[in-house]
């Protein structure tokens, strides 16, 4: 049992803390609730982006939160329901939504994601692992006069960090992307970004995982745990009680009802966020791309596909998709792009899913007071896939007692 570690979560997270302590000689178990073929890995942008160093809880969203909610189509939306956790959760995010949280959260969240950039390049040597790198950078579209002195600020604040970020002119955006009629003023172009393929990074991390001898639980629940002297010594599912020297938990928008067994506060809530993706579609982009007063993603993948995705719709994980939402995306897409008529799509292919979201918009990695063998691994809100790579290295470091990549304090795992 030395050298076993079981990893809880079937997510980006889980498997690239997977593959790097394989990598450092772990036998590893994965176990996940679903069957690991269209969680929230999946469905998402694929941006690798630096450039989003400013967290969830930043000032204002509460404020244009409320004026969304009685639009059904609006890019953040909360579901009003009488739930603790939701509202433990919401006065803990209102607390942190200042002007000093967003400054202190800006360095933390460069330096993860620029880590993660070098880990993917990194990847794309490794043999097997195939994921449709492609480091273009980021275009975020402005339409509106209004937006230009934010785009100016958002570039500039980008610099002071180090990235390489600058506002162009809407003919300068026009030479960039010449096979599409724009209706923008400008963009903020954010070279420091990336782009990749999530379905295909999924796929090939469990296939290079299990030809390497890791075994996989799908559609597999952790119900409980045993515990003893600071350890935990046993992950209980339905059939069976699990042992490992080490456990990872990193279930995504479940760790915090997961946590809350194991006496550990993790406020999180889901953020649902919906996506569609053609092949081989008549709208032929370069680059990934922000629409940035609609807050909706378009992402060209692996050469003949691209998703048009967002919203943050904070809601139950059981409650049924609203394709309104869905409407208000590609409506969006239209007022940027004029000759874009997208069809809507039949529910049945339209993918959603559920975001971690921290109440403080930081992920949550590292060790914890009560368990030395629990390492935890969660809340990258919409930053899963972009954080993916560094989050698993530095979950090898903390397990390995090496010094980690980067100053993770800021994601200490009990702040709240």
């Amino acid at each position: 049992m030395g050298n076993q570690v079981i990893v809880i979560g079937g997510g980006i997270i889980g498997l690239s803390s997977a593959y790097y302590l394989q990598q450092a000689g772990y036998s590893v178990t994965v176990v996940d609730k679903s069957d690991m073929l269209n969680g929230c890995s999946y469905g998402n942008a694929g941006y690798i982006c630096p450039s989003h160093f400013v967290p969830l809880a930043a000032p204002g969203i509460v404020k244009q939160g409320f004026k969304w909610m009685l639009n059904s189509k609006s890019p953040f939306y909360v579901q009003p329901r009488l739930d603790m956790n939701l509202i433990n959760w919401g006065l803990q995010f209102m607390k942190c939504a200042t002007k000093e949280h967003v400054e202190r959260s800006a360095v933390p969240l460069r330096d993860i994601a620029l880590l993660s950039k070098k880990l993917y390049e990194e990847w794309t040597a490794v043999p097997g692992l195939d994921f449709a790198y492609e480091p273009k950078g980021m275009l975020e579209f402005f339409k509106e006069e209004s937006s230009a002195h934010h785009a100016e600020e958002s570039a500039h604040a980008s610099r002071q960090l180090g990235l390489d970020a600058r506002v162009l002119s809407r003919a300068e955006v026009e030479k960039m992307e010449p096979n599409a009629k724009l209706d923008i003023l400008g963009a903020v172009y954010f070279a420091c970004d990336s782009q990749l393929y999530p379905n295909k990074l999924m796929s090939s991390l469990q296939a290079h995982l299990k030809a390497n001898g890791a075994k996989f639980l799908s559609n597999t629940e952790v119900r409980g745990f045993e515990t003893s002297g600071g350890k935990i010594t046993g992950v209980k599912t339905g059939t069976e009680t699990l042992q490992a020297s080490e456990v990872v938990l990193a279930t995504g928008v479940w760790s915090g009802e997961l946590a809350k067994q194991l006496s550990i506060k993790i406020p999180m809530v889901g953020g649902r966020g919906y996506s569609v993706s053609y092949e081989n579609a008549p709208y032929n982009l370069h680059h990934s791309i922000i629409l940035s007063e609609a807050r909706v993603a378009i992402s060209p993948m692996d050469g003949n596909k691209i998703r048009f995705g967002g919203t943050m719709e904070i809601t139950g994980v059981d409650a049924p998709p609203r394709m309104k939402r869905v409407q208000g995306i590609l409506e969006s897409v239209k007022k940027y792009f004029p000759e874009y008529n997208i069809p809507m799509p039949a529910e049945k292919d339209v993918w959603y899913g559920y975001r971690p979201c921290s109440a403080d918009g930081l992920p949550h990695i590292g060790k914890t007071s009560r368990y030395s063998n629990l390492t935890v691994a969660t809340g990258h809100s919409m930053l899963g896939i972009s954080l993916g790579a560094a989050t698993g290295k530095l979950v090898e470091e903390i397990i390995l007692g090496k010094p980690t990549s980067m100053d993770i304090r800021p994601f200490q795992v009990e702040r709240f």
